[in-house]
């Protein structure tokens, strides 16, 4: 698997993404790694926003705010695994015939698949701070990850 086509693909046909990973053979590690890939990337997101605290603040040193992202970052892992939990009870309301396994899948798939809009989020709070158009920026960031995760949740439910 190649991480960085795949991502690209997803903006243009991410049902098909989805779909040939579902294809592969089942396997929790594989679909962690994607948690793990969207956290780290998230975490290097973040990085000039805390660099540029640091620097407007200097008695929070930057090795501290990293610390603290980080381990905010891995207390999240948690929440992602009920959040695909709570989609898949919800898809299967609505009557998907997806798995568990899928859920997981698509909702990891897309955090991964949004970490380039997340990376250029991450620069722009580094060297604009926070305004209007970092929040527009965001919105518009998270507007893509709640597209890119339904249709790869309707991809995944139809079973």
């Amino acid at each position: 698997m190649s991480l960085i086509p795949d991502i690209v693909e997803s903006w243009r046909a991410p049902a098909r993404v989805v779909r040939r990973h579902l294809a592969r053979p089942k396997s929790e590690a594989f679909v962690f790694t994607f948690l793990f890939t969207f956290l780290l990337l998230a975490f290097v997101a973040q990085t000039p926003y805390a660099a540029r605290l640091s620097h407007m603040n200097p008695e929070v040193p930057l090795q501290q705010r990293l610390l603290a992202t980080a381990l905010g970052l891995m207390a999240m892992i948690p929440f992602w695994y009920g959040l695909a939990a709570a989609s898949r009870l919800v898809a299967r309301v609505f009557g998907g015939q997806g798995s568990w396994y899928g859920a997981r899948l698509a909702l990891f798939w897309a955090l991964v698949a949004v970490t380039p809009a997340m990376l250029l989020m991450g620069l722009s709070l580094g060297f604009l701070g926070q305004g209007m158009q970092t929040n527009a920026l965001g919105a518009l960031v998270g507007l893509a990850f709640l597209t890119l995760w339904v249709v790869m949740l309707k991809e995944v439910e139809r079973g």
